[in-house]
């Protein structure tokens, strides 16, 4: 497919990176959506639920860690996190050495869920990415290189 009216330096649009990123993307998502339907999560309340479990075992987390292990905006960060507090699966205690900030805490039923989730989105991982073969390992470096490149810019 050629866009002869599109000012573009590609002559194929299956030549931009940043279009195929865009549709893997969204196929990707999609995948993850079916898998954690039946989980009652969307894809940002798992991803901040499993990350809040993995952290928390490190000392408390603070909601702003949250979002920057996540790579999630901050509000959206702070809206999510009260949707999984009224369900139950989160928690907000007061922090043990900074009387300022929350610290966040997963509950046992998130945990358990966080668990359950985590395997259906490592599957769905797996059959997606499986396309790739032994290729994954060098794609998840290409994409570790990039997020470092694209956060040096967000600064």
């Amino acid at each position: 497919m050629t866009g002869r009216d599109l000012d573009s330096g590609f002559t194929d649009a299956e030549e931009s990176p940043g279009l195929l990123l865009w549709q893997v993307t969204n196929r990707w998502q999609a995948n993850i959506r079916r898998a954690l339907e039946p989980h009652g999560l969307t894809h940002v309340q798992f991803v901040l639920l499993a990350a809040l479990t993995w952290l928390g075992t490190e000392g408390p987390v603070t909601q702003k860690a949250l979002a920057d292990h996540a790579a999630s905006d901050p509000m959206m960060t702070s809206q999510v996190l009260r949707v999984l507090e009224g369900r139950g699966l989160v928690e907000r205690r007061p922090h043990p050495t900074d009387g300022r900030a929350r610290a966040l805490a997963v509950t046992d039923e998130g945990r358990a869920l966080a668990n359950r989730a985590v395997v259906a989105v490592e599957a769905s991982d797996a059959a997606f990415f499986g396309a790739l073969g032994e290729q994954t390992r060098a794609f998840a470096g290409a994409l570790r290189q990039l997020k470092a490149a694209s956060a040096s810019t967000q600064q």
